[in-house]
């Protein structure tokens, strides 16, 4: 019974991998949708950061300066995830701030290009991980690194939980249809088991604050549009990544 669980469980995370990163994994994206995968997207985040905290213990053995070392870090995050949550604020900033009702910021977010305030929406994200990182060393910004994209991950899943899609169709709709309470639950008690075993006292704050974050952020945007969408969902967890790594930073 424990190997069936394992491996299920492995399935479910390989398959969430697929979801939401571009790892070249020998995955296919299940016909019948995300399903019960939600429920381990913090484990997703979390061989994430795992990712990027052996990128950053490599690059430090090879002598490369902590400027050089966070850059990398973020650019890392970037093509490992293939852009597509940064693709999801700048079009979000795109939307709340380029349109005046919640047809036109909808019709602004379905656009493809990139106007000015997505660019500079972009270029604000990436420079405050920069920062963020800037400001952590030793064992809390071990502890950052692989918390912070975990813990972002599950602010997405508490949010497709709380509001609605902004359309019938979509990534929005279909996120939203997979997130049951009991799917909610088995993430919330993942991501807050994995904050307490990494970092008791920060990982946890940085939990709540990703947590709030995800309620209050998510509540403007649904606001604003009418609902959340995939672009909604992929600001979040850019937000959430930075605010995490900001509550290390201050705590530590």
């Amino acid at each position: 019974m424990l190997r069936a669980l394992l491996l299920r469980t492995a399935g479910d995370l390989a398959e969430a991998l697929v979801f939401l990163t571009r790892l070249p994994l020998p995955v296919r994206r299940s016909p019948c949708g995300l399903g019960a995968v939600v429920a381990v997207f913090p484990l997703a985040g979390l061989v994430l950061g795992l990712l990027l905290l052996a990128l950053d213990t490599g690059s430090q053995a090879a002598g490369l300066p902590p400027t050089t070392r966070n850059v990398l870090i973020v650019v890392a995050l970037v093509v490992l995830t293939g852009g597509l949550h940064l693709d999801g604020l700048m079009d979000t900033c795109d939307g709340l701030w380029g349109g005046h009702t919640p047809r036109r910021r909808l019709e602004i977010m379905r656009d493809s290009r990139i106007g000015s305030y997505g660019a500079l929406g972009g270029a604000c994200i990436l420079l405050l991980k920069v920062a963020g990182l800037e400001a952590l060393h030793g064992t809390s910004r071990a502890a950052a690194l692989a918390l912070a994209p975990a813990l972002a991950r599950w602010s997405i899943v508490l949010a497709a939980r709380l509001f609605p899609p902004a359309r019938r169709d979509g990534l929005g709709a279909t996120f939203r249809a997979a997130v049951t309470v009991p799917r909610l639950v088995g993430a919330a008690s993942l991501s807050l088991l994995l904050a307490v075993l990494v970092a008791p006292r920060s990982g946890i704050q940085a939990w709540a604050v990703c947590t709030a974050l995800a309620w209050l952020v998510g509540r403007a945007i649904a606001r604003a549009i009418g609902g959340l969408t995939g672009d909604s969902y992929g600001a979040l967890i850019e937000l959430n990544e930075v605010a995490a790594l900001f509550v290390f930073a201050l705590v530590s």
